[in-house]
């Protein structure tokens, strides 16, 4: 769900400043009363309304180098193992459970694909960026 805008939080803002009653500027703007509390908070923390930015994904796998290079790694030996038997095999030796479509949107992004009931190496260029120069 998407913020609301600059202008609406603070039309609201300037109406609870006015006195409107809260539940009349919760009918008129169609925000609910956690919101006005909230944008009243916030202004009086730190004196702005802004939304904050959205963190986005975090990545439970494939975040950083190291853990693109053990899943390059697992997948080399265990080419023949389905997307269940890879979160299993990551869970085990990581001790992260993932699930089945973090470990597919990852496997995807490391340049591979499964074809014939066997993972195959797509993307040679990617090889060498997760192994480094020497892939």
């Amino acid at each position: 769900m998407n913020a609301y805008s600059k202008d609406l939080r603070l039309r609201v803002l300037a109406a609870v400043d006015q006195g409107t009653p809260r539940l009349k500027v919760v009918h008129t703007f169609g925000v609910s009363l956690a919101t006005i509390k909230r944008y009243l908070k916030r202004r009086m923390e730190t004196g702005e309304v802004t939304a904050r930015p959205s963190p986005g994904r975090t990545p439970t796998i494939g975040g950083t180098a190291e853990q693109q290079r053990a899943l390059w790694i697992q997948l080399k030996a265990h080419h023949k193992a389905t997307l269940e038997q890879h979160c299993e095999l990551w869970e085990q030796e990581h001790g992260v459970k993932v699930s089945i479509s973090t470990m597919s949107r990852t496997i995807r992004k490391l340049g591979w694909t499964y074809k014939k009931r066997v993972w195959q190496l797509v993307n040679e260029t990617r090889k060498c960026a997760v192994l480094g120069a020497s892939g």
